[in-house]
């Protein structure tokens, strides 16, 4: 773990170019990845990620290749799974009418495709259904699971459901399943079955699963239970590409079998074989095997996009899709309403940020709200201010005197529970989520009253405090060291993400040797130690900072610089390349 602020700072760099104190492993780390490096022959950046993760000698060759089948969790220790397992293996034998009944976002999507694609190897086809942001919001609601129970015998609901008591009383004449993953009330609906990690009478253990993991638990118990009658299931391992989309669109730590998921689902993706992730990867235009970072912000975006401001099922039939010709077609449509979020999330932003201010942004919550604003876009500018001020963040849009909102929270601060517990109390109309992120839907004249309840929640937790300032450095390296190899080897360690952030390397008092800017705010920069050859860099967005100004007009003074590693791939050939995020004068 990173020393805390009060420790020297690393390299002496107490207030970077970016206003950040370094901060590197505490000393006890450093000894447990020396000793480890000795005693498994691993270079030293390596074994510092293997420490901080607590990996030992003895764990660290299962740990750099995760094994699904030693890691996957028994799908019957989740409360009600026999249940749904045996309901929906009996709807697909009685050749039953199935809906699904899917939220929005990426872990929605990616939760319906998981049943679609498994429905249809058994000869069945299901109907998808995916409420629209604006006009019915998150969630089961009264009319559509009414209508939906009058035509199917079996209402499946993936990443959603478990607070949602009304809707499902009303879906009579059919079994509700509930595939969820959002934290549990006190109470759950009356549905024939709610598996969730995240209900209140479970441990928690598997807590950190997202909605598509938990279909894909019983989709394994499913398959289970086939066996053991002498038949054969579909393919699970080919789904897990979807497994590891939703996992890490999600923002689920990257932490136990979810490391597995999408360390093997990447695997998977890579073969290119389902349709529609061959259209989302070409439309953004990658030309390499995708990797976590690419699920996160390349294709997870686009097939938020039709969630957030276009037909919000898109995501959902993209992934379920076989027909090659569909999938272009629906990716292209994606790729555009991207374009289209980013230019709404802009003027959001910037009037998000400016009325929060205004208000403060020293306290335990900063929110903003406005007329109008789209409620596809508030999650991210909920992000973006958070990001920005290192404190909890809410957004809301307004419209017809109710808001509806999204917020993201800071590590150790439960935004989740806080908002439920508001919600409780009745100042919000509904509200719930995870601790990093949760939703609210209020009145307009309750929105002052529910956000100071909701201040004073967070405060208790410490959210007035902030978030640390300080960049944490893994390990000290020099230039020259930073080899594709070595770049390979710490990938082996990931994947990186929520939960387990890439190591971060610092390069002491470096020489400038070229830096040019690329594009309207990006850096491109080389520099050495002396002692070897040349590093490359890239810092996007340097000159929205001091960074670009600072390196680019360097005038022969040596810096400090401190970034993450990655491979730079180029026309078939790999290259060391450092994803320059911060520096400082030496």
């Amino acid at each position: 773990m990173p020393r805390d602020l009060g420790a020297p700072a690393f390299l002496d760099v107490s207030s970077s170019l970016t206003g950040r104190a370094w901060v590197g492993p505490d000393p006890d780390a450093e000894r447990r990845a020396e000793g480890l490096s000795q005693q498994t022959a691993l270079p030293f950046p390596v074994a510092a990620v293997l420490a901080r993760a607590g990996v030992t000698a003895e764990t660290a060759q299962g740990y750099l290749a995760p094994s699904l089948r030693d890691l996957l969790p028994d799908p019957r220790s989740l409360r009600d799974m026999d249940r749904a397992a045996t309901r929906f293996l009996d709807a697909v034998r009685r050749r039953q009418k199935i809906a699904i009944f899917g939220d929005y976002d990426v872990d929605g999507a990616g939760s319906s495709a998981l049943l679609i694609v498994w429905l249809r190897s058994m000869g069945l086809d299901a109907t998808l259904y995916i409420p629209d942001r604006i006009d019915e919001g998150y969630g089961p609601n009264d009319a559509a699971m009414a209508a939906l129970a009058r035509d199917h015998d079996l209402i499946v609901c993936v990443d959603c459901g478990t607070l949602s008591h009304g809707p499902i009383a009303a879906a009579t004449g059919a079994d509700v399943v509930v595939l969820d993953h959002h934290l549990g009330g006190p109470t759950l609906p009356d549905a024939l079955a709610v598996v969730n990690p995240n209900r209140q009478d479970e441990s928690g253990a598997l807590g950190h699963l997202c909605a598509a993991a938990v279909v894909f638990l019983l989709l394994v118990e499913v398959n289970r239970l086939l066996r053991d009658a002498g038949d054969k299931g579909p393919d699970l391992m080919a789904l897990l590409d979807l497994v590891a989309l939703a996992t890490v669109a999600d923002v689920a730590p990257l932490v136990g079998v979810n490391r597995a998921f999408v360390r093997q689902g990447l695997t998977v993706m890579a073969r290119r074989a389902r349709p529609g992730l061959v259209a989302l990867c070409d439309v953004g235009r990658l030309d390499c095997a995708p990797t976590a970072y690419h699920l996160g912000f390349v294709l997870g975006p686009r097939i938020n996009a039709g969630g957030r401001i276009g037909q919000a099922d898109l995501g959902a039939r993209l992934l379920s899709t076989d027909d090659p010709h569909e999938a272009q077609a629906l990716a292209e449509r994606l790729d555009l309403l991207n374009t289209e979020r980013r230019d709404v999330e802009n003027a959001v932003r910037a009037a998000a940020l400016s009325q929060a201010e205004e208000r403060g942004v020293d306290g335990p919550l900063v929110w903003a709200a406005g007329e109008g604003w789209h409620p596809g876009v508030v999650g991210i500018v909920a992000a973006r201010l958070k990001e920005a001020t290192g404190r909890p963040a809410v957004v809301i849009g307004l419209e017809g005197g109710v808001g509806k909102g999204s917020g993201r929270s800071i590590a150790g601060v439960d935004l989740g529970a806080a908002i439920q517990r508001v919600a409780s109390e009745g100042l919000l109309l509904k509200g719930g989520g995870h601790k990093m992120a949760a939703g609210l839907t209020v009145a307009e004249d309750r929105l002052d009253a529910a956000m100071d309840r909701l201040g004073t929640l967070l405060a208790r937790q410490g959210a007035a405090e902030g978030e640390a300032r300080g960049l944490p450095i893994s390990a000290l390296l020099m230039p020259g060291a930073a080899t594709p190899e070595l770049i390979e080897q710490i990938d082996m360690a990931g994947p990186f993400g929520m939960g387990a952030p890439a190591p971060r390397f610092a390069f002491a008092d470096c020489r400038i040797a070229s830096a040019r800017r690329v594009g309207d705010s990006h850096l491109k920069i080389a520099f050495t130690d002396g002692s070897g050859p040349q590093l490359q860099g890239i810092c996007f967005g340097a000159f929205d900072g001091p960074l670009g100004a600072a390196l680019e007009g360097h005038g022969g003074k040596r810096f400090h610089l401190a970034g993450r590693l990655e491979l730079n791939r180029w026309q078939g050939r790999s290259s060391a390349q450092l994803r320059l995020e911060d520096a400082a004068p030496s």
